[in-house]
């Protein structure tokens, strides 16, 4: 029977007590703050999916309509080699300055690497490519530095080691954030995972190329190797791109009258034919005392090591490292891989101490090189230099790439059973002092 408005009687369903009416309070508060997410994510997937809508984003990012005009927007700049671009030093700050972006910052570094578009056309050319770029995305991420990765002609005249000149100067362009671009060939492998660049000893300095004082005094056109470079993002290094680029194929007649000046004017050339890397050599050989006070010839450690001297040390290298991480236990502990550089930092210190040679590598002792070259292998093409055999070429190529990955596999607790086997055995706790047999043995 229900109750009249009049009655005396209260309605059945009265309010609730005050500890059911919180936690209802609470769960409704609860359910708010779950519709309250998930329409967020709605709407941010929707942002992202639908065009025209604001992205919702912790951080401010430019997007098209937004921050001022900068040098992007003007049509007279041009990716493109043969077209000059000035006052690039000027436009590059005001990018950096309307994005809140400190200028000159010398840790910013943007690698830039690359192959042809066309599948290789040696034996296992494409696999050996795979492994040298794997090997650079390692080394890359290990040190924070971003990989360009490039197998596109930019300039369709500009093929094989000439590529590399519009691969340049477009990452300039399109990196202005970046302080340094560095141009490692695609047959380059990192041998060591702890060197880092030592920037601060370039400041003032635009490019940096390793070179070798005997042939830089005879002006060979083997005194410097254009196949692993450094170049300052900056006017002054635009300008000698553009000057490199006009020795080249993009220009047939000044290319064909540059090999014949080349020829003449270096020493052990023996063709016609301007090839980037003589180009170069007469450009800063030529011209130091115009370009000598920007460009810094580096000759203290491997910015490029030539293969067939690093091969013959590569075990006796291993060895030794090996030996200083089994008498220091600090060394020896498992660690995150992203506290590669702290640990890096510790081992060169006790190497140091320990291994006779120059840290990145030299042509005397014992030290890691930064770079093993493997100039004339030609993995991809497979045209190699006749004065090296196959095996040579392929087991040094192997060698150095397993040799770089076991550095590498460490913080994933493996290592290669043999540097020339693709096959992984599993690191016991506290190796290398304690090896791998004995621990197999003590399992058995």
């Amino acid at each position: 029977m229900s109750a009249s408005a009049g009655s005396k009687h209260k309605p059945q369903h009265s309010a609730a007590p005050p500890r059911f009416a919180a936690c209802r309070a609470r769960d409704a508060l609860v359910f708010a703050a779950g519709v309250a997410v998930a329409v967020l994510a709605i709407l941010g997937s929707a942002s992202v999916l639908a065009p025209g809508r604001r992205a919702l984003v912790a951080f401010p990012v430019p997007g098209p309509g937004d921050g001022p005009r900068t040098f992007y927007d003007d049509p007279e700049v041009a990716y493109a080699v043969g077209t000059r671009l000035t006052g690039w030093d000027a436009k590059r700050a005001e990018w950096l300055r309307s994005r809140g972006l400190r200028n000159n910052a010398p840790e910013h570094v943007v690698m830039v690497s690359g192959q042809q578009p066309e599948p290789c056309p040696g034996d296992a050319g494409d696999h050996l490519l795979l492994r040298f770029l794997k090997n650079k995305l390692d080394y890359c991420r290990l040190h924070g530095i971003e990989l360009l990765y490039n197998n596109a002609l930019l300039e369709p005249s500009m093929v094989a080691y000439w590529a590399k000149i519009p691969n340049v100067r477009a990452a300039m362009l399109a990196h202005p954030e970046a302080e340094w671009v560095w141009w490692v060939d695609s047959d380059a492998v990192f041998t060591d995972m702890d060197f880092a660049l030592p920037l601060s000893k370039y400041r003032g300095h635009n490019f940096v190329i390793h070179g070798t004082p005997k042939r830089i005094r005879r002006k060979s056109w083997l005194a410097l190797n254009a196949g692993v470079f450094l170049v300052r993002n900056c006017q002054w290094s635009l300008d000698l791109m553009d000057e490199w680029a006009r020795m080249g194929p993009a220009y047939p007649e000044e290319h064909a009258r540059w090999g014949r000046t080349l020829r003449h004017a270096l020493s052990d050339k023996d063709s016609d034919v301007a090839c980037d890397q003589s180009a170069l050599v007469y450009l800063i050989l030529y011209n130091l005392e115009t370009l000598g006070k920007k460009v810094y010839i580096e000759t203290d450690y491997y910015l490029q090591g030539y293969w067939v001297g690093v091969m013959d040390r590569l075990d006796g290298i291993a060895a030794r490292y090996e030996a200083v991480e089994r008498r220091t236990p600090e060394l020896r502990r498992r660690h995150a891989e992203r506290e590669h550089l702290r640990y890096a930092a510790a081992r060169n210190a006790a190497v140091s101490r320990a291994v006779p040679g120059q840290a990145g590598g030299a042509d005397s002792g014992w030290r890691r090189p930064l770079i093993t070259h493997f100039v004339g292998c030609q993995p991809c093409g497979g045209g190699r230099n006749p004065m090296y055999s196959r095996e040579s070429c392929d087991d040094g190529m192997r060698r150095a790439l397993g040799f770089a990955d076991d550095q590498v596999l460490r913080a994933y607790g493996f290592r290669h059973a043999d540097l020339l086997r693709d096959s992984l055995q599993p690191l016991p706790f506290d190796y290398p002092a304690v090896t791998i047999a004995n621990r197999s043995n003590e399992l058995d």
